[in-house]
């Protein structure tokens, strides 16, 4: 039975399809959504830089959410918006697990095949390490 659904939510064109997808699917399971942004951090930068570009993602992120408050407000879905610093994958796993997530939700990026081989995508990450069912929603 799916209870609780993880949404991880960057504010793109296809992160909102993934968006009406797990906001259809609490619909239809009566269930909690969790929407979670993931602020990066720099690499490579010294405490002072890393620390403005965190908090400047922090505000983005804050604002990208924001948007979808007004979209919750009328649903019968109970709905958490939260964001984090770290890796995408790392942390909506270490949510999910956190939280008692029943079933994840990503977007699929269009990578080219060699990025993805190089680095991987959330999504590919996502589905090697959760504990949980998770959904991939493509264009």
């Amino acid at each position: 039975m799916i209870r609780r659904i993880l949404l991880g939510y960057d504010g793109s064109e296809i992160s909102r399809e993934a968006f009406a997808f797990a906001l259809d699917l609490a619909r239809r399971y009566d269930a909690e959504l969790h929407v979670l942004a993931v602020a990066r951090p720099l690499e490579y930068a010294d405490d002072v830089e890393a620390e403005a570009v965190i908090e400047n993602s922090r505000r983005h992120y804050d604002k990208v959410l924001g948007a979808l408050r007004p979209m919750l407000a009328g649903e019968p879905v109970k709905s958490e918006l939260h964001v984090v610093v770290g890796h995408p994958a790392e942390q909506i796993v270490r949510y999910a697990e956190g939280h008692g997530i029943d079933h994840i939700v990503v977007g699929h990026r269009g990578h080219t095949r060699f990025d993805r081989w190089l680095i991987g995508s959330v999504a590919r990450q996502v589905i090697a390490y959760a504990h949980c069912a998770v959904t991939v929603v493509r264009k």
